[in-house]
């Protein structure tokens, strides 16, 4: 049975940390707004439109390019997620919530990706689907190698997580 659009996992993830950013930067006042959050919004927000606009390609080197521009969007959101550590608009806890998040779902992007090129591979004429086992997010729960033509390398997944400080 093929996965619907609002069970990925990837997605709901993307969707909670977008939101996450969302409630903080409507705090903001206008000018931090304007300038930073509008901008830290929108790249989270893109994080999931391409991700959904990933499930909705037909053919799978659309599907895997789409979420590239996902992987782009999430490095746009450490910019802007540094910048508002720099400019005294996040905390160090909120950024280190934050860049775990990140990180996190960099490495289900990267099983939804090898989940495409392994469907790609097979042949397989269904629809794309996740699988039914959850994704490993933890690299302490399970030992994961990450192929070079993963969507993030582990520098990518370390570099999303680690903090300015």
């Amino acid at each position: 049975m093929a996965l619907q659009f609002d069970d990925l996992r990837v997605l709901k993830a993307a969707e909670e940390l977008a939101d996450d950013i969302w409630q903080l930067v409507i705090g903001w006042d206008s000018f931090a707004k304007d300038v930073v959050g509008k901008q830290l919004a929108r790249a989270a927000d893109s994080i999931g439109a391409n991700i959904a606009e990933a499930f909705g390609r037909y053919h799978y080197g659309e599907k895997l390019q789409f979420l590239y521009y996902a992987r782009g969007s999430l490095f746009e959101t450490k910019y802007w997620i540094n910048w508002s550590v720099h400019r005294h608009l996040l905390d160090s806890q909120c950024e280190e919530r934050f860049s775990s998040s990140l990180n996190n779902l960099g490495r289900q992007l990267n099983q939804f990706a090898q989940m495409i090129r392994q469907q790609r591979s097979s042949g397989s004429s269904a629809s794309i689907a996740e699988t039914s086992s959850s994704y490993i997010v933890n690299p302490s729960d399970h030992q994961t190698s990450i192929e070079d033509d993963a969507i993030l390398s582990q520098n990518d997944l370390n570099a999303l997580s680690s903090t300015r400080s």
